[in-house]
Formats: structure tokens, sequence, C-alpha cells
């Protein structure tokens, strides 16, 4: 086969966690030499060295403007003239009009649901609210016509098809992602002490990968932190990443917690090389988020040895499994005391950090693309 996989944004500098699955999806297949050729189609960016060709993978560069242009006319385009036997597309889109089978991942359709989207009409980015749009426009339509709609949970899987009245016809099936090797607990004090260095990490935190997007909860993991420092003390900060300070000033004046901006670390953009000794020095790895399609980041933090709290709603549970503790994210009371519990029962951490550590290793890249790769074969031979 020849299979063209749309992989727009990976060589963008700051990356998102679909363009990490979709960079993970690639590099495994291409370890697979069963004959297959593969065409990656990527829009040019800076970091151009994150994927490489092969002699089973070519990397096919499409410039052309904004994404749905993009998207709808130029990767259509390019797709069928690299005579591709089927196109993926990795990021819950896909063009309207393509001529080839398709296949889409579809991570969530939290846009599609009317309590976020009345969130999003306060909240969130001019940005996220146009791909929003476009994806509450598109997704319908595209659903109708893919061969193969894989997402990423059994969560999300009942979810789309409740919400789409889908038949099960084995069109939309489950993959679950997996955990990078390199996401593993990190020992070695020169390594530790460069990523200190580099984003000024202190001695003791908790970790916090909230962000701009309402489903991330930063509002209410913030008033969590700020009840735990109260109860506590000041002598465990929250690092959290790429987020805008005054942003952050408005949310905690917003609480009434503006005495605890000392106590918060923006380190800015954090590559995904980076991460694990990260992971590795934090206290424990907060994700309360209000509704995930999946939660790897939850995964990560295990695989690195942190114990982890998170959420007790859509698929947090199915990821985490008895390896966290799952608190209610719409109540901040909820997180504060998971915090306090962990900071005071070692016994617990111990257990939580031992389950996280097995219950990581039981989700892989490799197994993830096998499974994407036999979906591949299903619908060609269903072409032939």
């Amino acid at each position: 086969m020849k299979i063209g996989i749309e992989a727009q944004r990976i060589f963008r500098r700051k990356k998102h966690g679909m363009d990490m699955v979709a960079i993970e999806l690639i590099r495994n297949l291409a370890k697979i030499k069963d004959g297959n050729q593969y065409v990656i189609f990527v829009h040019p960016d800076q970091d151009d060295q994150i994927l490489t060709e092969t002699d089973n993978l070519r990397i096919s560069l499409i410039k052309g403007g904004f994404y749905p242009f993009w998207e709808q006319v130029s990767l259509a385009r390019a797709a069928r003239k690299a005579g591709c036997d089927v196109l993926h597309c990795t990021s819950n889109t896909a063009p309207l009009f393509s001529s080839l089978p398709l296949v889409v991942t579809l991570h969530d359709i939290i846009y599609m649901e009317k309590g976020y989207v009345e969130i999003l009409c306060g909240r969130g980015t001019w940005y996220q609210k146009m791909g929003n749009v476009y994806r509450r426009f598109v997704v319908p339509r595209i659903l109708k016509k893919s061969k193969r709609i894989i997402t990423v949970s059994e969560f999300e899987k009942i979810r789309i098809a409740s919400f789409f009245s889908m038949p099960e016809d084995g069109r939309l099936v489950a993959v679950s992602n997996g955990v990078g090797e390199h996401f593993k607990p990190v020992t070695d004090e020169a390594e530790l002490k460069r990523i200190r260095d580099k984003y000024s990490l202190p001695d003791r935190f908790f970790f916090f990968l909230g962000n701009t997007d309402p489903k991330k909860n930063t509002p209410g993991t913030l008033e969590a932190y700020s009840r735990f420092v109260r109860r506590y003390g000041p002598g465990i900060s929250l690092v959290m990443l790429d987020y805008n300070r005054d942003e952050l000033r408005k949310l905690l004046a917003g609480i009434g917690a503006e005495d605890i901006e000392r106590n918060i670390l923006l380190t800015g953009y954090v590559t995904n090389a980076d991460l694990p000794a990260i992971y590795s020095q934090c206290e424990i790895f907060l994700y309360p988020s209000l509704r995930e399609s999946f939660g790897l980041p939850v995964l990560e933090a295990m695989a690195c040895g942190v114990p982890v709290i998170t959420s007790d709603t859509s698929s947090m549970p199915e990821v985490a499994g008895d390896a966290a503790l799952l608190v209610n994210p719409a109540d901040p009371g909820s997180i504060t005391a998971a915090m306090l519990r962990l900071m005071s029962d070692p016994v617990l951490r111990l257990d939580l950090i031992e389950k996280g550590r097995l219950r990581a290793a039981m989700f892989s890249w490799k197994a993830m693309s096998l499974k994407v790769l036999n979906n591949y074969k299903e619908i060609f031979s269903e072409k032939k």
C-alpha cells in the first residue's frame, strides 16, 4: 500500500498533544518493514528535523495559507497526485471532497458538546474559538464518508457513537495512545540540574499542564492550590507551562488569591524531550481536567515515577485505572484534599508510584501503530 498521512503541524516548534501522537504513529509505522510506503503531508516550519525520510517514508511539504484551505484544497490535491491508496488525517478533520478512502483520527468531540460550547463563548483564545467553529462544520460531514474513524478511548468511542447516532458497522474503533520510551524516571544528576537551571525550577513543586483551553480547568486548579497553600504553607510551588502572566493574574484576582502568584512559576514552552526530567522532580502531577478524550500526560507522569491526581470524569478513570487519586474536577476542595492526602501519606505515595509504573507499561506506541496499520489493511482489502 501507499498510505498518505496528514501531519500538517508536526514541524511547528510548539507542539501540541495531537502532534506528538501523529509523530509517534509515523515513526512506529516506518519501523515495520512490510513493503508499505508512507507519504507524510506536512506544512513547512522550523522543527523539520523531528521526522526524517527513510526507505519507506517520504515527507511531502505542502505550502499554502490558513488551515482550512491547506486541508480542503492543497492536501486533497497532493494526496491524489501522490497516488495514495488510503489517506489518514490525524487531527479530527479531513478534506470533504477527497476521492481517496479516508481514515480520520477523531480525538474528541468536545467542541460539539453543548455545555463546552457555552463555556467557549466567554473563554478560550480567538484561535481556539475559530478552530472549534471549523471542526463543528467539518466533523459531522466527514464522518459520513470516512472508511474508519479512529478515536483514542472507549469513553470517546461511546460519546461519538451516541452523539452522531452511528450504527455499529465497525467503522468506529478505539485505539489507545502510547507512552514514549523516553518517559522514565530521570536519575542522572547532571541532567536534572540542567533542566532545573534551564527552567529555573524551585526545589519542591507540583506540576500542572494547564493552558487557556477551558477543559484544562486552570481556574479550578489555581483555587485548589491556593487552598492548599493556606493549609500546608508556601513550601511547595506550582509549576505551569506556557501561560500568559497577565491572564494568570486575572484568574488569581478572580478567586481572591493574588498573594500566591509568587509561588507560581511559568516556565514558557517545554519541549517533549525535557518533560521527563520535570516530571521526575515534581512532588505531584496535577491533571484535574474537566473533560479529556484520553489524557496522555497521566501515563507519562506515571512512567516517570510520579504520583498523579486526575479527574473522575470522561476518559481519565479508564486511562488511570487504580493508579491515581481521582477527584471531582468541578470541586476545588476535592483537589485540595487529594494534595494534602498525598503530602501526608508516604505509604499511599509509594503505592501509587508503583501502580503507576505498571499502568503506564500497558500502553505503547508500537501496539497503537500495529492496530492502526491493521485498519489500513482492512480498508485496502475492501477497496480491492
